[in-house]
């Protein structure tokens, strides 16, 4: 199993950050790699991702959701195995600190060898900064679920 962990500072406040966070569909706006996301309930998504020509199916259940706190998951059935933990931490009033969490099981030599040549911190880190950018050029978020699991 190997992990990864990424912060980055957001020049939004926490409540803006989060709740972009919690609209999963438009993922594929800044996530790598990420071609669709489907919100099939509350705790539920289905994702489909291409990376290095790979194309995977999987189904995601968020285990714990605080409001401005965290969004937990884990992977269900499909083709890959993670879990993550993304946390929100106000700075002050309009600035946030996301930081994102992540174990996965690489699989086969391609995934395995890209995991030790350090493709998936880049990965992760590539997409903490397209999420910056995404959030802080809108201003406000796109949607937002207040939910707690």
């Amino acid at each position: 199993m190997s992990q990864v962990r990424e912060s980055i500072e957001v020049n939004v406040p926490v409540r803006a950050a989060y709740d972009q966070w919690t609209q999963f569909e438009t993922f594929p706006a800044f996530m790598e790699g990420v071609e669709r996301i489907e919100q099939r309930t509350d705790t539920l998504t289905h994702w489909v991702t291409k990376l290095g020509g790979v194309t995977r199916e999987f189904d995601a259940e968020i285990t714990e959701q605080i409001p401005d706190r965290k969004v937990a998951w884990v992977t269900v059935g499909g083709q890959s195995e993670q879990s993550g933990l993304v946390t929100f931490q106000p700075i002050d009033p309009s600035h946030t600190e996301v930081t994102l969490m992540m174990d996965f099981d690489p699989e086969g030599m391609a995934e395995t060898l890209g995991d030790k040549l350090g493709f998936v911190d880049r990965q992760v880190k590539g997409d903490l900064k397209r999420f910056k950018h995404f959030i802080e050029d809108r201003g406000n978020p796109t949607g937002a679920w207040r939910g707690q699991v």
